[in-house]
Order: C-alpha cells, then structure tokens, then sequence
C-alpha cells in the first residue's frame, strides 16, 4: 500500500522552506528518507552543484539549473529538466511514469541510486556544453 503525503502538513510547511534541511523535515519519514538517499546520490554525482530551495522544491544548480525533486500527495518527483536527457535512459526508466521532464516515483520503488548517478551526470555535461557555447 503507498503511503500517502499529505498536502497540507507537507506541502504547506514545505512552501517556507529556507533550505533543503528545512524542507525535508516536513515530510513523513518513509519520504523523507527516500529524498534523503537521492539527495546524496546528486550530492556525489555534483559535487559543485549548489544546493538550493527554488520554486519551493529543492534545487541543484550548476551552470543553471540542473536538477529538482519534491514530495507530492501520492508520489515523489525527481525533475530533470531535460526532456533529450530522458530520452536518453528511456529503457531504464519503463517502471516510473514520466511527465515531461519529471520522473514520478513511490517510496516503495525509489530510483536506483546508480542511474540517478548517470542521469545527473549527463545533466553536468549537458550544462557545461551549453555554459560553453554561450
């Protein structure tokens, strides 16, 4: 059974987040440790990305905007920010439902710390060809 998230505990108290500390300790532990490990999967994967509240969510920035993840009611969400970067792990990604340029996933079946790794990897790539081409 998923768990759900409640908007106006988690949502509302994550709406005044000051850092993304702040933010994750709104949420119910079974979300709140699923954001945690993919919080240090991108910590390792960007080391010199900063880190972020942005749009109310966390953010990491390198060269602009690299990647987003929430907590929502029924789901978590990791943003890519690059629909070509998804299309690049699309095989990979057949178990989670895809909206745009976010990945939605359950507490249940979180993202494998090993591709989130690559797909943060290819987003600093991607940004770093842009910032160069400016």
């Amino acid at each position: 059974m998923e768990k759900v998230i409640s908007k106006d505990s988690a949502a509302k108290k994550s709406a005044s987040a000051k850092d993304v500390d702040d933010y994750l300790s709104t949420l119910p532990e079974d979300a709140r440790d699923a954001l945690e490990k993919l919080r240090k999967t991108i910590k390792a994967a960007a080391p010199k990305a900063e880190e972020v509240i942005s749009y109310q969510i966390p953010t990491y920035k390198y060269h602009g905007p690299l990647v987003h993840f929430v907590a929502r009611k029924n789901y978590c969400s990791f943003i890519v920010a690059s629909k070509s970067i998804l299309e690049m792990f699309k095989s990979e990604l057949e178990d989670y439902d895809i909206s745009g340029t976010t990945i939605h996933f359950s507490v249940e079946n979180p993202l494998p710390a090993a591709l989130v790794k690559r797909i943060v990897e290819a987003r600093i790539t991607e940004n770093e060809a842009r910032a160069k081409n400016k």
